[in-house]
C-alpha cells in the first residue's frame, strides 16, 4: 500500500513540476527580486536617494514643490514620508478625470523629493519600468481580471508539489539516511533531494500565504469559520469612497499631520492619503499611517475632514497583514527574508533538476 501511494505521489509531483515549470519559475524569480525591492531600487535609481541632511519640511511644502513637476493633468492623492535619514519623500498623484479606456486604472505619477529642501529628485510612472513589470508578472502574469486567480491556482500547485516532495524525500528505513548526499547514482538526483528537503517548508509557507493573498474573500470565510469572529476589511486608501481626491479640503494636510502625531506619539508619520469624494453616507476623511519601527507595528488612523477633527484608529485585517509579510519578507528578520529569496529561486532550480530526473528516470536508483 505504501509503495502504491508513493508511486501516486511521485506521479503527482513529477507532472506538477513538468507541467507548471515555466509559470511557477516566473512567479519564483520575480518574487525573489521583489524580496529585495528597496535595495535594488537604490542601485537602479540612485538619483531618488540623493537627499540632504536636516529636518523635514511640512507636508504642504512638499505638495507645493511637487505641483509644478506634475502639471495640470494630475491631482495629488497622498504623501509618503521618509522613515530614515537617507530616504526621500514621495508625493503620489493620479490623472484627473476618467480613463479614456473603459475599465482602465487612472494614470499615476510619483514625485521624489528631498524632504529637507523640497527639491524634486525624480518623477516617474510607478506602473511602468522594471519593478512595475515584476509586480505585474508576480501578481497576475499581466493578465487582466483573472490573472490574480491564475496565480493563486499556481500557488496551489506549488504547495502540493512541496508537500509531496517532503513525502518522497522521507527515507524508507533509517530516518538519518535521508540527510545523506549519496542517495542515488546521479548528481541531479542527490541535488534535487537535498535542496528540495531544506527549502520545502519555507516554500510551502510562501505558497500558502500567496494563495491567501490571491483569494482574499475565500480566506476571509475560512478565517471567520476558524476564529468564529468577524474579520474587518483592510481600509481602502484615501478617505470616504475610494474615488477622486477632493479639490478643496476643510482641514489642511499640515493640521492632519499634527493630529496624527498627537494620536500616536510613539510612532513616526509614514503616509497621508487625501480624502476622496464620498459615495455613501460617510463624510470624507483623511487616512494617516503611523509606523513604530521598534515594535514592527503599523497604526492606521482615520481623520475626518474638519478643522477640529479627532483621529480614530482603524482596525487592520491582521491575518491578511501577517500573510502579506510572511509572503514578501517585509518587516521580517533578515533570515526569513533570505528564506523567501531562496524560496523564489528554488522552483526554477528544482524544476530543471526535476525535468532531468524525469528524462533519465530509468537510471535513478530507487
Amino acid at each position: 500500500m505504501l509503495a502504491r501511494l508513493r508511486k501516486i505521489w511521485l506521479d503527482v509531483h513529477l507532472w506538477l513540476g513538468v507541467g507548471l515549470f515555466i509559470p511557477i519559475a516566473i512567479l519564483g524569480l520575480t518574487g525573489s527580486a521583489l524580496t529585495y525591492h528597496d535595495e535594488l531600487e537604490r542601485m537602479l535609481h540612485p538619483a531618488r536617494y540623493k537627499v540632504t541632511a536636516g529636518p523635514a519640511l511640512p507636508p504642504s511644502a512638499l505638495i507645493d514643490a511637487a505641483g509644478p513637476a506634475l502639471g495640470d493633468r494630475f491631482q495629488i492623492t497622498g504623501v509618503t514620508f521618509p522613515l530614515a535619514a537617507d530616504e526621500p519623500a514621495v508625493v503620489q498623484a493620479r490623472a484627473k478625470g476618467k480613463p479614456v479606456q473603459a475599465g482602465a486604472r487612472p494614470e499615476q505619477r510619483a514625485v521624489y523629493l528631498d524632504p529637507a529642501t523640497a527639491r524634486v529628485l525624480e518623477v516617474n510612472n510607478p506602473r511602468a519600468g522594471f519593478f512595475a513589470v515584476l509586480h505585474q508578472l508576480h501578481g497576475s502574469f499581466m493578465i487582466p481580471d483573472i490573472g490574480s486567480k491564475i496565480v493563486g491556482w499556481m500557488g496551489w500547485g506549488l504547495l502540493i508539489s512541496s508537500l509531496t516532495g517532503i513525502w518522497l524525500w522521507w527515507p524508507r528505513g533509517q530516518f538519518l539516511r535521508g540527510f545523506r548526499w549519496c542517495r542515488g547514482k546521479l548528481f541531479s538526483y542527490n541535488f534535487h533531494h537535498m535542496v528540495g528537503f531544506w527549502i520545502s517548508i519555507p516554500l510551502a509557507l510562501v505558497a500558502a500565504s500567496g494563495i491567501y493573498i490571491s483569494f482574499p474573500q475565500s480566506a476571509r470565510v475560512v478565517g471567520q469559520f476558524v476564529t468564529r469572529t468577524e474579520i474587518p476589511e483592510v481600509p481602502k486608501a484615501g478617505g470616504g469612497g475610494g474615488g477622486a481626491p477632493l479639490n478643496n479640503t476643510e482641514a489642511s494636510i499640515d493640521r492632519v499631520a499634527e493630529i496624527a502625531r498627537a494620536a500616536a506619539p510613539d510612532a513616526s508619520l509614514a503616509r497621508i492619503n487625501l480624502p476622496t469624494k464620498s459615495k455613501g453616507k460617510d463624510a470624507p476623511s483623511w487616512r494617516a499611517d503611523m509606523r513604530n519601527t521598534a515594535k514592527n507595528q503599523t497604526i492606521q488612523l482615520k481623520i475626518p475632514d474638519a478643522p477640529e477633527a479627532a483621529a480614530k484608529r482603524q482596525a487592520f485585517n491582521q491575518p491578511a497583514l501577517a500573510m502579506r509579510r510572511l509572503h514578501d519578507g517585509n518587516d521580517q528578520s533578515p533570515l526569513w527574508r533570505l528564506m523567501v529569496f531562496l524560496s523564489g529561486l528554488a522552483p526554477a532550480v528544482l524544476g530543471v533538476t526535476g525535468i532531468i530526473l524525469w528524462l533519465r528516470r530509468n537510471k535513478i536508483a530507487t
